[in-house]
């Protein structure tokens, strides 16, 4: 019988902010090149580091923007590389910041909601585009 494994510990933010014209709602989505796919920013926790304090740290590396978290947003498990892996997530409003490309991410897009959900890989990431609306009292 299989032993089971601790889920891998994860955490992210689903950043958003209102567009620098018209002012509509905009997600943030990056694109890691290493799986060419487009995802919300996340990453391990370090050793000791709260799901919070490890999603704005991500945020800040993979984006280059200042995460304000704000409503915690559902925790999505899967499996990755057949291990069990937990992504925390909290909805986030970028507080200033600049892009630039990195070895883990190479490009980011702010987009509207609905053109967001579309763009992103996985139908995982998908439901959080929704628990964001939730959160802001947008859906």
């Amino acid at each position: 019988m299989p032993v089971p494994r601790t889920p891998v510990q994860a955490a992210g933010c689903v950043l958003w902010r209102r567009s620098p014209i018209g002012g509509e709602l905009e997600i943030c989505l990056v694109h890691r090149p290493k799986y060419d796919d487009w995802s919300h920013p996340k990453g391990k926790l370090k050793r000791d580091e709260g799901p919070l304090s490890g999603a704005v740290r991500e945020v800040g590396e993979e984006t280059g923007y200042t995460a304000l978290p704000g409503a915690r947003l559902p925790t999505v498990r899967y499996l990755a590389q057949g291990r069990p892996k937990e992504v925390h997530y909290w909805a986030a409003e970028a507080a200033g910041g600049r892009f630039t490309s990195n070895d883990e991410v190479d490009r980011i897009l702010w987009l509207p909601p609905a053109a967001a959900r579309d763009r992103l890989t996985q139908p995982r990431d998908r439901t959080l585009v929704d628990a964001l609306l939730n959160a802001l009292h947008l859906a």
